[in-house]
């Protein structure tokens, strides 16, 4: 999984845990988890993000088209992403 979409992003948090574009892509995770409410996500952050940073959130959407956004792999990254958005 060392070239997957939510390994991409924890590099990207790791590098710089609180920047604008690591917090929207950590939020764009923590939204997927919530798909009885629709995923909502406010697509307007996506101005804040480069075009690395929206080729990402891009892969995120599509993962969860796919139903890939959950099992040992998914939820042991984003576990990874709270500890660094928290103790970054």
């Amino acid at each position: 999984m060392s070239n997957s979409v939510p390994d991409a992003i924890l590099r990207q948090i790791e590098s710089s845990p609180h920047c604008a574009k690591s917090l929207t892509l950590y939020a764009l995770v923590n939204t997927l988890e919530h798909e009885a409410a629709g995923c909502l996500f406010k697509l307007t952050k996506l101005r804040d993000l480069d075009q690395e940073g929206r080729q990402l959130a891009y892969s995120l959407m599509e993962l969860m088209a796919e139903g890939k956004n959950s099992g040992k792999a998914w939820e042991q990254a984003r576990q990874r992403m709270d500890e660094l958005i928290r103790n970054g």
